[in-house]
């Protein structure tokens, strides 16, 4: 079950980023991989944003929340306890921020979830 659900996320980081040595990543750094192309999203959003290019901004969005629901499909709520449940109600409130930032062009918006992905990244990062 916990392998079929990294499979899920790692499915899903392969529709928004391409890896030339993705088979060869073990489950932790897929779970970093996802965070760091969501940020890179985020990114780019606010880059279409600032620019005027409002279709990129949706696609780019689009994309971030795509690669949040990975990140929920890999959670194990029964393994991860309390952690699991408070992650995927972060989870939960970065998609509703984001489909605000969208509707509004908010690059604040955008700031705050990327500070949100930030923090949970660099916790992740320091499990060995």
């Amino acid at each position: 079950m916990y392998v079929d659900a990294h499979r899920k996320g790692a499915r899903q980081y392969a529709e928004v980023h391409t890896s030339s040595n993705f088979g060869e990543e073990s489950p932790h750094r897929l779970i970093q991989m996802l965070m760091e192309g969501f940020l890179a999203r985020i990114n780019s959003a606010k880059g279409a944003i600032t620019h005027g290019d409002m279709e990129a901004k949706s696609i780019y969005i689009s994309k971030a929340i795509g690669i949040v629901g990975g990140l929920n499909e890999v959670l194990d709520l029964e393994q991860g306890g309390e952690i699991a449940v408070n992650l995927r109600q972060l989870y939960d409130y970065i998609n509703f921020r984001l489909l605000q930032a969208s509707s509004e062009n908010s690059e604040d918006i955008l700031n705050e979830v990327t500070g949100l992905m930030k923090d949970v990244k660099e916790a992740w990062d320091a499990i060995a």
